[in-house]
């Protein structure tokens, strides 16, 4: 039987150029670490939207409820951890079962669409705020 090129290569040889293998830790961290920080952000919001249900929850008693300063911000920052979670998750999916360019196809059009996102809803929320 023949060898090919492929089968006389080392591991080590078949392994340069597919990327770095030092940041598989710091991804978990991070993930870890957002995961940890959204506990209670996750139930502050859930109990807020929750206290908002037992009265008129109307659009001006949302509106008034996110106007507040402190509403504001732990929201922007419920929402910019939610949502950098996500795409951590996403990512590790991505690149678990994506193949080829559509891994970085895929991966581009996670973090864009994750990126418009915060802005739209970070903005929505400092609009109300600030206004």
């Amino acid at each position: 039987m023949a060898k090919t090129s492929e089968d006389l290569r080392s591991p080590l040889s078949r392994a340069r150029g597919l990327g770095s293998a030092k940041d598989g830790v710091h991804h978990f961290w991070v993930q870890r670490v957002s995961a940890l920080a959204l506990v209670p952000l996750a139930l502050w919001f859930a109990f807020s939207v929750a206290m908002l249900a037992t009265g008129p929850a109307d659009y001006y008693a949302v509106h008034y409820w996110v106007s507040a300063p402190s509403v504001a911000v732990v929201l922007v920052l419920f929402l910019a951890t939610a949502l950098y979670h996500s795409v951590l998750g996403v990512q590790e999916v991505i690149v678990d079962y994506a193949v080829g360019s559509l891994r970085l196809t895929l991966l581009l059009i996670s973090k864009l669409l994750h990126a418009v996102i915060a802005a739209a809803a970070i903005f929505a929320v400092l609009k109300i705020a600030l206004a």
